[in-house]
Formats: C-alpha cells, sequence, structure tokens
C-alpha cells in the first residue's frame, strides 16, 4: 500500500501543509488506498513533505508524486481535458504553487508575531520541550531567508498583499459559477486549489489575504464542497 509522509493534522483541516493536503486530496480524489505517517520533515527526502513510498520506491515532491501516480495508475481525472484546458490548469498550479504559496508561508512566518506562535505550536509541539525552541528558531530562520530569497519578502507588506488579492481575483474570476475549477467535475488542478486555499481560510492565521478570500464567497463555498466530498471528517470550514 501507498505510504504517505506528511505532518499531524490540526487547525481542524486535513493538513497544516498546502502541498500535504494537495496529495491526499489527489489520493482520495482517484481512490487509491493510501496509509499516512505522520512525521516532520528533519530527515525527509529534499528536507521537506510530502513524500510518498510505494512499491519500493521513495518520491518527494507534490509535482514528482502526481507524475509519478498518474504514469503508474492512470490520469482518469484529466482523461476529458482537451490540450488547452491542460495547459490553463498548468498555468492555475503554477500561479498557486509559485506565488501565492510564498505569500501564504509569509503571513505564517514573518508577518505577525501572534501567526508565528499558532504555527509553531501546530508544527513543533511534537518535539521534546528541551530542543524544541531551538528548531523552531532554526526552521524560521531557514524559511524566512527562503521567502527573501525567493522575492517575496523583499517587497513592502502592502504590495505583498496587493499581489495576493490579484492571485486570489483572478482565481474568482476562472472559477465564476462552476462546481470545480475546469467545470462540472473535478481534475488533478482542484487537489491544489483545494490544498492552498483550505491552508489560508481554515487556520487561525489572520492576513489580508485571508480576508480577501473570505470576501470570494463562491471560492469558499468551493473549498466547502471539496471539503465535504474528500475530508467530510472536517465537517464545516472555521475561518
Amino acid at each position: 500500500m501507498i505510504k504517505l509522509y506528511q505532518f499531524a493534522p490540526v487547525w481542524g483541516i486535513p493538513n497544516l501543509s498546502h502541498f500535504c493536503v494537495k496529495i491526499e486530496t489527489y489520493l482520495r480524489m482517484t481512490d487509491r488506498p493510501y496509509e499516512v505517517v505522520e512525521t516532520l520533515p528533519l530527515k525527509a527526502p529534499l528536507g521537506k513533505l510530502p513524500y510518498l513510498e510505494d512499491r519500493g520506491r521513495t518520491i518527494p515532491d507534490s509535482r514528482l508524486i502526481i507524475r509519478y501516480l498518474q504514469t503508474e495508475y492512470g490520469n482518469a481525472l484529466d482523461a476529458d481535458l482537451t490540450p488547452s484546458e491542460r495547459a490553463t490548469a498548468k498555468a492555475w498550479q503554477r500561479l498557486i504553487e509559485e506565488h501565492l504559496y510564498w505569500v501564504s508561508m509569509y503571513t505564517r512566518w514573518c508577518y505577525d508575531e501572534a501567526n508565528w506562535q499558532q504555527n509553531k505550536r501546530a508544527i513543533f509541539s511534537v518535539l521534546p520541550v528541551v530542543v524544541r525552541d531551538c528548531v523552531a528558531w532554526v526552521y524560521r530562520r531557514s524559511i524566512s531567508r527562503q521567502i527573501y530569497g525567493q522575492g517575496t519578502r523583499r517587497l513592502s507588506e502592502d504590495d505583498i498583499f496587493a499581489l495576493a488579492a490579484e492571485d486570489v481575483s483572478a482565481l474568482a474570476a476562472a472559477l465564476g459559477e462552476k462546481d470545480y475549477f475546469m467545470g462540472s467535475g473535478p481534475t488533478t488542478i482542484d487537489a491544489s486549489v483545494y490544498g492552498f486555499l483550505i491552508n489560508i481560510i481554515g487556520c487561525p492565521i489572520e492576513s489580508p489575504l485571508k480576508n480577501h478570500i473570505l470576501e470570494q464567497k463562491h471560492l469558499v463555498a468551493y473549498c466547502q464542497r471539496m471539503q465535504d466530498r474528500y475530508f467530510p471528517e472536517c465537517g464545516t470550514i472555521t475561518p
């Protein structure tokens, strides 16, 4: 059976990692049996979660994981998409995972001390007290540098959230009145969209980004629709 290595769930959402939710959602969307192994990324391949073990192979990185699953088990979710629709879905994935993600990380690790304390407790509370603060400090410093190196933390706070609002408004316009991003049925891109949006609106991490998404009522309804279908145990989304 597939083993999915990821963080332990907190905050009443499937996982505190955008990418872990993405992969677990995809597995549930495809009815692929799997077993969750709760862990921290201290010894993970590439130093991050999630990663997968299947048939004696270890696959890191959510993009490589989905490519592996589609190669090994088929891609029925996207079978009816045209080449143009597949290209559109790929562009949305890049917007979400290569830009909006970094703003979300900024809100957790850099933006507000209360947010950082929530994030710290959620991730590091499983560690022994004697090393918890030290490990958390090291990771905060490393991730803050990553956010700076990527470019987000070089901008002013106003510009960071203004650019993120453009992403959210574009997603809202693309969804429109559809049930799912590519039409009436779920496809692979919905695993990314749900995984990232729920990790902004379903967490006790406050920011202008969260507020802007909550104003897009059809995006919130979309997240609830995905959650009801694939994670009914999580119940109603609580901002």
